[in-house]
């Protein structure tokens, strides 16, 4: 051990030239990945210390639909120190006129609002300004709804048939983040006034929920501990400043998880440059190594000097990265804190610096020691005679079974870290592969090179070209799988936005309805109906009944711990009841006309498989604070890609019957009567809500485009880290194109021609990779538009040429950086090199 220690000591000292390569790929991987990581740990730790704040209060009771009886906010006053109810419901705000109207998250406060926290206002009035002026009660409006409307303080609106005055612009809200997605802007009125309107009506779509503060020597477990028992079965649903914003919380650890992983993929690419540093390394050292053995060294002991040497340098590298992340996010921490959802404070946390630690030694590790282990196989003369190093090979089976171990470890610290199972197998699951294939695919174009070279022999550039691409030595793989991964991330992204776009603009038109609209009141359905169809572009009104209701339990089992974390179980869903089948019925049977018998419910097919229902099987959904439990008499295909009404759960007329309900309605209009129906809705009939499906789906398509941005920011670390593995098998390849240059000009090739012939490789491989990422992203799209977002995939030629043009200019760059040298060196001095 002591003499590899000075082997190693003695090499070092000559310093890192021929490892830049090496500590740059390492280096960029570390950072993405650290980078996000810091990022993510800011919103965790964001959410985490402002808990309170997000949520409003320390704890909060949430009911579906209802308000606390009497006895039960008696209780809630007696558990706590401070209360606060807040009621919120969408509603639409229109001007006197009617002439402009909008969608709009209204919130109902009272007195203490806001219980933590502090509201922004412009003008800063302060919240007693919601008592109103002019006799009118007074409105907080977010500033784009205000613009929307064209409003300014001291005009007035409409909101609920009841007139308001806007009193202030609001800026920020504390508990806004506790939300989640909206689709309107929000507005804030006093809760007393909320209740003169028709919009808390029975039947009426609202959440009522009270935020506590807690008195002292209470705890938050003993309190949750009560609250559930208290209010078993009666529809309550607790949260708390230790999670006090879930979705928010999921959304941001999935995201996060991807885009490591993402990065991790980028790493990965690094690791191609790793190989291919290392080898080169053991190629140049052939003669020291040979020297070495001659002496009387073992393989045990020159393996031992290039892995301290190695792991010297790979610390280097992952210092360099972690580093490098921690600036980047340090000097752009404004920016970073004002794109968040939640207020946060970037800083380091050892967290995610030690998870990209770990990615990046692992990394080094697995593709520096497969050619570091074909040392221990080789003997001195072997080194002596092969001039160019040892030949490549497989590495023998017990560093095989090293290399193997070592991949695990890295599959599991991205399982432990993420943990995302699922997500995390799924995505490396797909890198691999697609290493895989871009490979097979590099492989196949040298084979393809070599069979076609002979026939090109009238055009010497592509010929000589061609015979480079298929050369034993040829840089091909190293530059099909450095950009192939990157570009393959990309054109993914690229396929996916344009699918979805093209739904909205193409598909949505032709299947979905123009607007939904709810809270209509059953006596008013008739009427609006037929003022529907007072407009000559309303080719359909439908209308049902709808309710909503929390799946609690399945066959008497609490829900979440039977079926997990399934979209069904989280929060309140629609239900809705009827006479006869909407939709074709896919197992069991319908009920009978006037059937009177034990609650019925059919359920859509598709979630009843994934929650593992079959016929039979008894559900539990609370509604308006009733537990019902109903059994399983059917299941149904429900085809929710079509935007139109669609339910889950559809129960037996007896199962909910005398239960107060709305109607929801779905109205099918070309564009051009989408701003007159609005403005006849908010004039005829103030309380209904109209929730317009283009505009929902465009709010959507943004926080898409928004996703697909940062996972193309992500991507463009492993295009970057590729082009530098391209610059690495360029630089590498320099004295081989010397050679080759000096044999083209000895055989009366000109300049220029060998120039074209260096052009034409580096466009044929480039256009390669682009083609290759292209198919792997298309298909990839496809996959995700397919099974994820169930829409129809329509190829984007745009962004795909964009890949393949990208892809050429990246390999031109790199290949015509290092062609000009060799071109400038005498043949003569080159060829007497050789000797």
């Amino acid at each position: 051990m002591r003499l590899a220690l000075s082997i190693a000591r003695a090499e070092l000292r000559s310093g890192i030239k021929g490892f830049r390569i090496f500590l740059l790929c390492l280096m960029l991987g570390v950072a993405a990945i650290a980078a996000v990581g810091l990022v993510r740990e800011a919103i965790r730790q964001g959410l985490s210390d402002q808990g309170a704040v997000l949520l409003g209060g320390q704890a909060q009771l949430d009911f579906t639909y209802r308000r606390a009886t009497a006895p039960e906010r008696d209780w809630i006053i007696s558990q706590a120190a401070k209360v606060s109810e807040v009621v919120e419901l969408r509603s639409m705000a229109s001007t006197g006129d009617g002439v402009e109207t909008a969608l709009t998250q209204l919130k109902g406060v009272d007195a203490n609002w806001p219980l933590v926290g502090q509201v922004t206002l412009d003008p800063p009035v302060g919240v007693q300004a919601l008592a109103g002026q002019g006799g009118l009660p007074g409105a907080f409006l977010d500033p784009v709804l205000a613009d929307r409307l064209a409003l300014k303080p001291g005009d007035r609106f409409r909101l609920g048939g009841q007139d308001f005055v806007l009193m202030a612009r609001l800026v920020t809200e504390p508990d806004a983040g506790s939300a989640g997605m909206a689709f309107g802007a929000r507005s804030v009125v006093a809760l007393s006034a909320l209740e003169r309107t028709p919009l808390l009506d029975p039947g009426s779509l609202y959440e009522t929920k009270y935020r506590l503060t807690l008195p002292e020597g209470e705890t938050l477990p003993q309190l949750k501990s009560a609250a559930v028992k208290r209010f078993e079965g009666a529809g309550m649903r607790w949260t708390d400043e230790r999670r006090a914003a879930p979705s928010v919380e999921r959304f941001t650890d999935q995201l996060g998880s991807f885009l490591v992983l993402v990065g991790l993929a980028g790493l990965a690419v690094g690791g191609v440059g790793i190989f291919a540093t290392v080898q080169a390394w053991i190629a140049r050292k052939a003669a020291t190594i040979a020297t070495l053995r001659a002496l009387g060294a073992s393989g045990t002991t020159i393996r031992g000097a290039f892995l301290i040497q190695l792991a010297v340098l790979t610390a280097l590298g992952v210092a360099a990265g972690l580093i490098l992340a921690a600036a980047l996010v340090l000097a752009a921490h404004s920016p970073i804190a004002a794109a968040m959802p939640v207020p946060v404070e970037v800083t380091l946390s050892a967290r995610p610096l030690l998870e990209a630690a770990v990615y990046g030694a692992l990394t080094a590790a697995i593709f520096a020691l497969w050619p570091l282990a074909q040392l221990s196989e080789l003997r001195a003369a072997t080194l002596y005679r092969e001039a160019q190093g040892p030949r490549r090979g497989l590495p023998g089976w017990r560093m095989l079974v090293v290399i193997g171990a070592l991949t695990a470890a890295l599959l599991g610290a991205a399982v432990a870290f993420s943990g995302l199972p699922a997500l995390t197998l799924g995505t490396l699951g797909g890198v691999v592969g697609a290493l895989v294939l871009l490979a097979l695919a590099a492989a196949g174009i040298r084979r393809l090179a070599r069979r076609i070279g002979p026939r090109t022999a009238r055009f010497p550039a592509l010929h000589a070209a061609l015979a480079a691409i298929g050369a034993a030595r040829s840089e091909a793989t190293a530059v099909i799988l450095a950009l192939g991964l990157g570009l393959s991330v990309l054109a993914a992204v690229g396929q996916v936005e344009s699918g979805l776009r093209g739904a909205i603009a193409k598909d949505l038109p032709k299947l979905a309805p123009a607007f939904f609209l709810m809270d209509i009141p059953p006596p008013e359905r008739e009427a609006l109906v037929a003022r529907m169809h007072d407009f000559a572009g309303v080719s359909r009104v439908d209308t049902v009944p709808m309710l909503r209701g929390i799946l609690t339990k399945i066959n008497g089992q609490d829900a979440r711990k039977v079926a997990g974390e399934h979209w069904v179980l989280r929060g309140d869903r629609g239900v809705t009841f009827a006479e006869t089948p909407r939709e074709k019925l896919t197992a069991g049977q319908w009920w009978p006309k006037d059937y009177a018998g034990l609650p019925l419910v059919s359920v859509s097919a598709k979630e009843g498989a994934e929650l593992g229902l079959k016929l039979g099987d008894k559900l539990t959904v609370n509604i308006l604070g009733r537990d019902i439990e109903a059994e399983i008499a059917s299941f149904r295909d429900v085809d929710f890609s079509t935007m139109g009404i669609g339910f889950v759960l559809t129960f037996s007329p007896n199962a909910l019957a005398g239960a107060p309900h709305t109607e929801l309605a779905t109205i099918y209009a070309p564009p051009k009567d989408e701003a007159p129906i609005l403005r006849a809705l908010a004039h005829d009939f103030p309380t209904v809500t109209a929730v317009p499906v283009r505009e929902a789906m465009g709010r959507v398509s943004d926080a898409l485009a928004s996703i697909a941005r940062a996972v193309a920011l992500a991507a463009s670390v492993t295009l970057v880290t590729g082009f530098t593995v391209l610059l690495g098998a360029a630089a590498a390849g320099e004295e081989a194109r010397a050679r080759e240059a000096a044999l083209l000009k000895t055989l009366g090739a000109t300049r220029g021609m060998i120039l074209r012939s260096f052009a034409l490789r580096a466009a044929l491989l480039g256009a390669a990779s682009g083609a290759i990422a292209v198919g792997l992203g298309a298909l990839a799209g496809w996959a995700v538009l397919r099974f994820v977002m169930e829409a129809s995939f329509r190829f984007d030629p745009l962004s795909a040429a964009l890949i393949v043009a990208g892809g050429m200019a990246a390999v031109l760059a790199a290949g015509t950086l290092f062609a000009l040298r060799p071109l400038a060196q005498r043949p003569a001095r080159v060829l007497r090199a050789l000797e």
